[in-house]
């Protein structure tokens, strides 16, 4: 009896040492802050833009902060929206530093930040994140002369859908300019805005770079390349067809190599664009990590290395 009852001590001290330890698991250092790609959003009627992502995260320690920045515009214009809540985020919490993580057109977004104000962040992650331009933005680019009518056309449409999505986010002040981040995200515009804003960016195209950059800054990478994965999600059939503009591996909107930024963790998952912030619903690869289990493993990470 006495002996049973040392067992179930035992047990119940490694059971009651394994929930601690699991709810410290994603508690960084930092907060982390989640910044969307081109048409995202922070939330619209409860669905998260990053799916069930925060909760997973915060669950386990983390303090998350998702970020709301024009659904279209610019990386410069969206870059300063993140920069003025960065600073209101570490106002409120105390926090020396943030750990920023950019879906697509989010991942240079965070880069400008940590470029122009590198003592406010700790880290910067890109998923699936445009870093080297895409041939979708170079497509729509070459098709649309400026100033031309179909330019107005597309400009039209566009901002009148990053204004719906931000209507309906909440974010309606937000100024928004399709052609802006059109531009922004093409091979050109995307190669100009690396020579402004180097850190983190490897020196050759599909190169694998350095965790830390000069200015003190980790930087990481992670993406799919597989843009049909589930016969259930509506997405992926649109997104196989894009794919067919590349000419390498690719998400199908972003390529592998494109999305190289700092220490590539890993540029083939299988996942398409929208896997990799767990949508469409939590719909992905039956024979793939869980999205959400990249980032609570990669919380893990910067907490492991004090970030």
């Amino acid at each position: 009896m006495k002996l049973a009852r040392i067992y179930f001590t035992v047990l119940l001290c490694l059971i009651t040492s394994f929930v601690a330890s699991a709810s410290n698991y994603t508690k960084t250092k930092y907060p982390i802050v989640l910044v969307h790609g081109l048409f995202g959003f922070d939330d619209v009627f409860g669905i998260d833009y990053f799916y069930r992502i925060p909760n997973s995260l915060s669950r386990d320690g983390a303090k998350v902060f998702i970020a709301a920045v024009s659904a279209a515009n610019s990386t410069e214009v969206r870059g300063e929206q993140l920069l003025a809540q960065v600073e209101d985020i570490l106002a409120l919490t105390g926090a020396a530093k943030v750990n920023l993580i950019g879906h697509s057109h989010g991942s240079p977004t965070s880069r400008y930040v940590a470029s122009v104000s590198p003592q406010l962040v700790a880290s910067v992650t890109s998923v699936g994140g445009v870093n080297w331009g895409t041939p979708v933005a170079d497509l729509l680019r070459h098709s649309l002369p400026e100033n031309s009518v179909p330019e107005t056309v597309l400009a039209t449409v566009g901002n009148s859908l990053a204004g719906l999505i931000e209507l309906l986010s909440g974010n309606s002040d937000l100024p928004q300019s399709a052609i802006a981040s059109l531009d922004s995200l093409s091979t050109a515009g995307s190669l100009a805005f690396n020579n402004r804003y180097p850190e983190g960016i490897p020196d050759d195209y599909c190169g694998q770079g350095d965790i830390y950059a000069e200015n003190g800054v980790a930087y990481f990478s992670w993406s799919g390349a597989r843009p049909f994965t589930n016969v259930f999600d509506p997405v992926d059939g649109p997104l196989s067809v894009i794919s067919l503009l590349f000419n390498e591996p690719n998400d199908g909107l972003v390529s592998s190599c494109s999305s190289h930024l700092g220490y590539v963790i890993k540029d083939n998952y299988k996942m398409n664009h929208l896997d990799e912030v767990n949508q469409t619903l939590g719909i992905h690869h039956l024979f793939e990590t869980d999205p959400i289990t990249l980032y609570r493993k990669h919380a893990n990470r910067l907490k492991n290395m004090g970030l």
